[in-house]
């Protein structure tokens, strides 16, 4: 028999204490895998698993229906110092149910695991739905959702597992972080020197502190540049002859990384090499039926500063879940019950509204 939606919320949040009692740092999720598994086969799901990713089809899956991929993370980052709660040990305190990974991501990926089983045995879908537990988000591993994907079939849509406090976040901004060098000549600090780094460096700076580019997203606004990290010297009479710097860059929805980088190399001031251009901005049409439906159901639309795994993605996607990000990675993280309740009812009207044919 098919469970209540009452049933799965129960089971939901059973389900989230129990992830909460079982460290699952980045690329150490296996125990965690091995629970969300258990969890869905118990209600008759078949899993399959790649690593300590953890997906499933639903039971009508058709070949020549477009794809709706439900995912979020299992993983957490460690605990900082300043907890004074055990965040292995879930507990319920004024409706607040504590732990780490209960707020990023344990509540959305709770909350989206019971609307799967909800609708996996549901036919005459016009999508058919694939869900993912997916581990190193928290690192951007190789092992993440990014590594899943090849596995999976084309992804037409998807909605990814944040705590946005159940708005729809219909953007994200992607990121490059930058090394950069500024250079200079080195010389004993008692000698005249006209090309000291460290000086060099006010001008870059300056330059940094005042660029802009040119498209401004509606969603996300402008491109946003900071340098983060500065290094030089090891020697107080030695002028460096470099100076380090760390340059974060997030990017709108109006040019892709690639775009920013060529951009950077032909006009900034000092040579700046970039870790890596996979971590791209996403967005959905705002007229996206997944968006309208979850419109209609009263929600706001956004465009959010944090990154996720939204950016392994390259179909539409829109970021949505219980919970509040200005929780994530703080000491004593929790997520309200409510929030979590209520994150599961609008995941089964949103989809509905989405998935069954009017």
């Amino acid at each position: 028999m098919k469970p209540n939606q009452e049933q799965l919320t129960k089971s939901a949040i059973q389900l989230l204490q129990q992830l909460i009692a079982i460290p699952s740092f980045s690329s150490e999720e296996d125990k965690t895998g091995d629970a969300i598994q258990k969890w869905l086969s118990d209600f008759g799901v078949e899993t399959q698993r790649q690593f300590n990713n953890i997906y499933a089809f639903n039971k009508h899956f058709d070949e020549n229906k477009p794809t709706l991929l439900l995912n979020s993370h299992h993983d957490t980052v460690k605990p900082n110092s300043a907890y004074t709660k055990d965040p292995f040990h879930p507990h319920i305190e004024d409706g607040k149910l504590y732990g780490l990974g209960s707020n990023d991501a344990g509540g959305c990926l709770v909350s989206l695991l019971a609307t799967f089983v909800h609708f996996y045995e549901e036919k005459n879908l016009n999508h058919n739905i694939i869900m993912a537990a997916t581990a190193e988000e928290e690192s951007a591993g190789e092992k993440s959702l990014r590594g899943l994907l090849p596995e999976l079939p084309k992804i037409d849509v998807a909605v990814v597992g944040e705590p946005t406090l159940l708005d729809l976040a219909i953007a994200e901004k992607g990121l490059i972080v930058f090394d950069a060098v500024v250079e200079g000549t080195p010389s004993h600090a008692a000698h005249p020197n006209n090309n000291n780094s460290i000086y060099n460096t006010i001008e870059v700076l300056n330059w940094f502190k005042n660029c802009s580019f040119e498209k401004e997203s509606e969603a996300l606004g402008k491109v946003k540049l900071t340098v983060t990290q500065i290094n030089a010297g090891n020697q107080h009479n030695v002028v460096p002859a470099k100076v380090d710097l760390v340059v974060d860059v997030r990017v709108n929805d109006c040019y892709s990384n690639q775009e920013i980088a060529a951009i950077l190399d032909k006009e900034a001031p000092c040579k700046m090499t970039p870790r890596s251009l996979r971590l791209n901005s996403s967005a959905i049409d705002p007229n996206h039926d997944l968006v309208k439906s979850g419109i209609a159901l009263g929600r706001k639309t956004y465009g959010s500063p944090t990154l996720s795994d939204q950016a392994a993605l390259s179909c539409q996607s829109v970021k949505l879940g219980p919970g509040d990000s200005t929780r994530s990675h703080s000491a004593n993280e929790f997520i309200y019950v409510k929030e979590i309740e209520e994150g599961i009812d609008l995941y089964f009207k949103i989809l509905s509204g989405f998935l069954i044919p009017q």
